[in-house]
């Protein structure tokens, strides 16, 4: 793992966050993006080498959602960057670690992503990612 990436925030108002969070750094968020597959619409923004990635559930039934629901908004997760998503489930899994995502899947902000179950890390859900590769080579198995 090289550094931490990003930290996640679950919201229920990804504008209203977006104002606070624009008040508390000083900058504005570079980037919104909705996650068909998570069920979440995300911003983003830059503080010196890692980011905040605030996230909205889209769909109740998503997980931020039902995170929201059971423990309020607040800290989802914390992402760190890997040079190889695929090596690093595999040394974890190795390690004895229990991922959410045998294989990596895509994820916002042009990344690959895969989660490790909070239980095995004192209740700190984990995210690994990468940068996806260009369109011309496979960023997932077995694409």
């Amino acid at each position: 793992m090289k550094r931490i990436e990003h930290i996640g925030i679950a919201v229920k108002d990804l504008d209203a966050a977006n104002k606070t969070y624009e008040a508390v750094l000083g900058a504005e968020h570079y980037k919104t993006e909705v996650v068909e597959s998570e069920g979440v619409s995300t911003s983003f923004f830059e503080i010196g080498e890692s980011k905040i990635e605030l996230l909205a559930a889209t769909d109740p039934e998503s997980p931020v959602a039902k995170f929201i629901e059971k423990r309020g908004e607040g800290i989802h997760h914390i992402a760190f960057y890997v040079d190889d998503i695929h090596a690093e489930i595999k040394r974890l899994k190795g390690e004895g670690f229990r991922l959410l995502n045998e294989n990596p899947k895509p994820g916002a902000d042009n990344k690959l992503v895969a989660f490790m179950h909070p239980k095995d890390a004192n209740g700190v859900l984990v995210e690994l990612c990468q940068e996806r590769p260009s369109p011309a080579l496979p960023d997932v198995e077995g694409a």
